[in-house]
């Protein structure tokens, strides 16, 4: 039996189907099964148990190459993707992205079994029409994880387990040590302003200095952002408490960011910002003991290797997309407002509004609940 998973994009989103994987793999042991997904996404599932093929779409380069005058080299790739898509006849083909960038794909597909949402479902853009097997709509409040296994109910798939099981192995946890190892020394050689532990090598405050905790601060939506001048505040009190040096992460972009707060903390931090790939911090967060986030894709990471998380919402429904599980913390200001889904808000109450005090109760709790 060949299956075809379908899920493009985003890192989050991607992340939210993986119980839904396993779950066919459970139900189909012996199936052939295949992703197909966008190149930024692509790592967290190359290599996973429960696959036997990933294909890559280019999409966003080739969207970025014929901007540049580069179409025929784009329309060329594009083409041999649609040749891979066809070289297979599927049983199967699960449309979990239920857009219209999914639904062309959909139709590209040979198979007499193409499963998704039927209308209904929120930001659908009519995906249901390339689809021949349409699934109830249903209700958006229940989590995204648990809509993707509802899905699966179509095709006589009944699972509600929550596995993700992301492909993370010793060669990834031998290169995050390094690299945890490497910036300690860096930092030590630096001179900090407080250093708490600097009688110990940099090695061994890896493995024995805890909490390990990183700060993931950054958003791409402006109205999940939380004030720099608050993380800053945030990071040196967690510091001054537990005795610990918090690592910030972020991709290359939320380096000014990252820095504008570093420039604000009186003491000292670790920072890693854009020097990891996806699958190194996906490793570092498994490393860590809690993951402080904004609703980013890495807040999902952290979820995902089952590091508590200690989450910040504002615009979106934590019921929807937060971390799934009593180990991770939610933290809302609970306005009347909220969630709204904006991107943009003249105000962001909803994130400004979150108190530096209630961050800390979230991250004692897991403490307490972790015995750290």
């Amino acid at each position: 039996m060949n299956i075809l998973v379908i899920k493009l994009s985003a890192i989050g989103d991607v992340i939210h189907t993986l119980p839904a994987l396993n779950a066919i793999r459970s139900a189909y042991p012996s199936a052939h099964i295949t992703w197909l997904i966008e190149e930024a996404a692509a790592p967290l599932i190359i290599g996973h148990t429960a696959l036997d093929r990933v294909i890559v779409s280019r999409r966003k380069s080739w969207i970025r190459d014929i901007r540049n005058g580069l179409w025929k080299s784009a329309i060329r790739e594009a083409a041999g993707l649609v040749r891979i898509i066809r070289d297979t006849a599927y049983d199967l083909v699960f449309d979990f992205q239920a857009l219209l960038k999914s639904g062309v794909l959909v139709a590209l597909c040979r198979s007499k079994r193409k499963i998704g949402f039927d209308r209904g479902m929120e930001h659908q853009e009519h995906s249901y029409l390339f689809l021949n097997e349409r699934v109830k709509p249903v209700d958006m409040n229940h989590h995204a994880i648990l809509r993707n296994l509802m899905m699966l109910d179509g095709a006589e798939i009944h699972s509600r387990s929550i596995m993700y099981q992301l492909p993370i192995h010793a060669v990834d946890r031998k290169a995050v040590t390094r690299l945890l190892a490497k910036e300690v020394a860096r930092a030590f050689r630096s001179g900090f302003s407080k250093e708490p532990g600097l009688n110990t090598p940099a090695t061994s405050w890896i493995k024995d200095v805890r909490p390990l905790i990183c700060i993931n601060p950054v958003a791409k939506w402006t109205t999940k952002l939380w004030p720099n001048e608050r993380f800053a505040e945030l990071a040196d009190r967690l510091s001054d408490h537990y005795r610990i040096f918090p690592v910030f992460t972020g991709a290359p972009e939320d380096k000014e960011t990252v820095q504008d707060i570093l420039s604000r903390m009186r003491s000292s931090a670790i920072d890693m910002t854009g020097k990891t790939s996806l699958k190194t911090l996906a490793t570092l967060y498994e490393t860590a003991d809690i993951l402080i986030s904004t609703d980013t894709g890495p807040m999902h990471l952290g979820a995902a290797v089952d590091t508590p998380v200690v989450a910040l919402f504002g615009p979106t429904a934590p019921w929807r997309t937060g971390p799934m599980g009593n180990q991770h913390q939610v933290i809302r200001a609970g306005l009347p407002c909220s969630p709204c889904f904006k991107r943009q808000c003249s105000t962001c109450d909803c994130m400004n509004h979150i108190s530096v005090d209630q961050v800390l109760e979230g991250v004692a709790r897991v403490v307490t609940a972790s015995s750290l």
